[in-house]
C-alpha cells in the first residue's frame, strides 16, 4: 500500500496502479458476484463489474417493479442474470446487499439461509453491522464480511467510472472467514470503479458517513442556506439577489475553486474585503454549530438516529410524507427562485447536466 500524507498524517491508501484491474481479475476469477438490490448503488456497482469482466448477477423483488423493469432495461435477463432475491443470494459467492440500510433488515434473513461456507457479504455501508442490536443482521461465523463505501452517489460511481476519473473509496474487513477477506474486498473495489481505496473499520465509516450527510453535506448546508436567504429577504433584498449570493455564487464559481485548490487558496484569491470578512466570521460560526455537530456525532455513535431510521422509514405511509417534506422544499421561494435561475443560465451546447445525470444526497442503497 501506498502511503500518502493527509494533512501532516501519513495514511494507507491502495491505488489501482499497484492493484491493477488484471489482479483484481485473478483474485475474482471463480466468484459470481450477487447484487442485492437495484435501486442507487446497485445499477452503479452492477454495471460498472460487469463491463469490467466479472461474472454479475442481480438479485431484486419483482413486487418493485420500477427497480425490476430498470434491471431489465438496462440489459440483465430474467432467469439468466436477473432473479429474485433468494435465488441470486443461493446462486452467489460474494452477496452485495445494496437494498437501503431500512430494508436491510427485511431482506436479511432470506439472504443468509442461503449463505454457504466461505461466501462474501459485502455492504456499501456499516449501517447494519454497527447497529446490529437494532437491524438484527449478525452473519455466520463462516462467511467473510467486507465493506467497499465509494465516496458518491450511485450516479456518481456510475459517471466517475464511464469518464475514466473513478471515485475514491473506503474499505474494511468486519469478519475475514476464509484468509482472504481483505484481498476480495479490494479487488471488488477496484472492480467497481473507485480511484483509490483508503482503509477504514465499519464503526468509523458509518459514524463519519451519518454525520456528514445530516452535516455539512446536506443537513447543515441546506440549513445555512436558508438562514441568509431568509435573512437578506427580511431586510428587502430581492428573491434573485437572496439566491445569487447565497446559493448561486456557491455552486457556480467558489466551490469549484475549493475542488480545485482548497479553501485556502480560494480565500486567497478573492477581493480583500471578502477575505477579510471570512476570516473573521469562520470562528464565529464554527462557534455556532460546534455544539450542534457534538450533539449530531452523539446522537450517530449512540444509535439514536439508527433508531428514527428505522422506525420512521419503515413506517407503511412514509413515501407519502416523505413527498410532502420534499414538496415543501421544492415549493419554497428560495428553490423557486433557484429553479428561475437555473434557466437563465448560458447553455453550452452539449454540455448540459440534466437533473437525472446528477448525483444528490445519500449512497448505499438509497
Amino acid at each position: 500500500m501506498a502511503r500518502i500524507n493527509f494533512g501532516g498524517t501519513n495514511e494507507r491508501v491502495v491505488m489501482r496502479s499497484e492493484f491493477p484491474m488484471s489482479k483484481a481479475r485473478k483474485v475474482l476469477k471463480n466468484e459470481t458476484i450477487a447484487i442485492i438490490g437495484y435501486g442507487v448503488q446497485g445499477p452503479a456497482q452492477a454495471l460498472n463489474l460487469k463491463d469490467n469482466g466479472f461474472r454479475v448477477i442481480i438479485g431484486q423483488s419483482p413486487a418493485f417493479k420500477k427497480d425490476w423493469d430498470r434491471a431489465i432495461r438496462d440489459g440483465w435477463v430474467p432467469g439468466k442474470t436477473l432473479f429474485d432475491i433468494e435465488e441470486a443470494s443461493r446462486c452467489g459467492t460474494v452477496i452485495q446487499v445494496l437494498v437501503t440500510d431500512a430494508a436491510q433488515r427485511v431482506v436479511w434473513p432470506t439472504i443468509k439461509r442461503q449463505l454457504k461456507k466461505g461466501d462474501a457479504v459485502y455492504f456499501s455501508h456499516g449501517f447494519s453491522i454497527v447497529y446490529k442490536d437494532q437491524t438484527k443482521v449478525i452473519p455466520p461465523p463462516f462467511v467473510d464480511v467486507i465493506m467497499v463505501a465509494p465516496k458518491g452517489s450511485g450516479t456518481s460511481v456510475r459517471r466517475n467510472f464511464l469518464s475514466g476519473a473513478g471515485i475514491n473509496s473506503s474499505y474494511a474487513v468486519f469478519q475475514d472467514s476464509t484468509g482472504h477477506a481483505e484481498e476480495r474486498c479490494i479487488a471488488l473495489g477496484i472492480g467497481i470503479g473507485s480511484g483509490y481505496l483508503f482503509p477504514t473499520s465499519f464503526e468509523h465509516e458509518v459514524y463519519s458517513d451519518l454525520t456528514g450527510e445530516r452535516g455539512i453535506l446536506m443537513g447543515a448546508l441546506a440549513g445555512v442556506m436558508e438562514a441568509q436567504y431568509d435573512t437578506l429577504r427580511k431586510h428587502g433584498h430581492s428573491p434573485s439577489e437572496a439566491f445569487n449570493e447565497t446559493v448561486e455564487e456557491l455552486t457556480q464559481s467558489l466551490i469549484r475553486l475549493v475542488d480545485e485548490n482548497g479553501m485556502d487558496w480560494m480565500f486567497m484569491n478573492c477581493s480583500a474585503t471578502a477575505q477579510r470578512g471570512a476570516l473573521d466570521w469562520k470562528p464565529k460560526f464554527k462557534a455556532a454549530v460546534m455544539p450542534v455537530f457534538k450533539q449530531l456525532y452523539h446522537r450517530v455513535k449512540t444509535g439514536a438516529e439508527t433508531k428514527r431510521v428505522i422506525t420512521i422509514c419503515g413506517a407503511k405511509n412514509y413515501k407519502q410524507k416523505l413527498d410532502a417534506e420534499l414538496a415543501t422544499m421544492h415549493n419554497s421561494e428560495m428553490w423557486k427562485a433557484g429553479q428561475a435561475v437555473r434557466d437563465l443560465r448560458p447553455k453550452e451546447k452539449g454540455k448540459g447536466i440534466t437533473a437525472s445525470t446528477k448525483g444528490v444526497g445519500g449512497r448505499q442503497g438509497n
